[in-house]
């Protein structure tokens, strides 16, 4: 019998998940994208792209679709997505899980500064630095647009919209980054001072190892809590669990 899953995508774990799960003819997998990058780089198999409308919407759209499984695959920071997929899935008694990637673990030699919130991070510069990096993506960035006492370098797939700092320089730029290139534009650009959030994964850690390297501090933001779901951190971890719901009795 064939078994449907969507798949909450648009991170690299995602993809690699969806790659993994093709090879198994028994399940039909559709991976769904926000629709927030003009030019994703999609994974393998039925891709839908766009919203679900909130948990009533997603709800709505699981049933009429006749979704057997939903693997949680987004970015640590897609806390509304996550929220919806709990209450829908458990609306249906659907069952989900989430894969998240292990968060970043400070060393000792990093002047990382935890905050809870990207807004949090807003309020502690200029403290730690003048000129500052950031890397927090494009949804977070409304924070800072009140600071003209600070100069910013934001990068980011697509041009970001407003509101946004005055003062500020935007690269375009899809990673995987390089150390030699995170160096080299964090001394073009004479930053002080880092803002991220914790992604985790070696995906764009490469600007902490720079921060690292020309002593630079980082405010780092924690990632939102996750609701009461069962967590895993790999995809083969996922596909495991999946076989797991397969064999479970009707």
């Amino acid at each position: 019998m064939t078994v449907r899953v969507l798949l909450l995508g648009g991170t690299a774990e995602a993809r690699r998940l969806a790659s993994l799960l093709a090879t198994d003819q028994d399940l039909d997998i559709v991976s769904s994208l926000a629709g927030r990058v003009r030019a994703p780089t999609l994974p393998v198999g039925e891709v839908r792209i766009g919203g679900f409308g909130g948990p009533a919407g997603l709800a709505d759209w699981l049933a009429a679709e006749r979704i057997d499984a939903v693997i949680d695959a987004t970015h640590p920071f897609a806390a509304t997505i996550t929220a919806n997929a709990n209450e829908a899935t458990g609306r249906l008694g659907v069952p989900f899980v989430v894969l998240r990637r292990p968060g970043w673990q400070q060393g000792p030699a990093d002047d990382w500064h935890w905050v809870d919130t990207v807004a949090d991070a807003a309020t502690r510069l200029p403290a730690l630095g003048r000129r500052v990096f950031l890397a927090t993506g494009r949804g977070d960035l409304a924070a800072f647009a009140d600071r003209d006492d600070l100069w910013f370098l934001l990068r980011a797939v697509d041009p970001p919209p407003p509101p946004l700092p005055a003062n500020r320089v935007i690269v375009r730029g899809r990673g995987p980054f390089d150390v030699p290139g995170e160096l080299a534009l964090l001394r073009h650009h004479r930053v002080d001072v880092v803002v991220a959030r914790d992604s985790g994964g070696d995906h764009v850690a490469a600007k902490l190892t720079a921060a690292n390297t020309l002593g630079l501090p980082v405010l780092v933001a924690r990632r939102p809590p996750l609701p009461d779901v069962p967590v895993v951190t790999t995809e083969r971890a996922a596909a495991d669990w999946l076989a797991g719901v397969r064999h479970q009795p009707s």
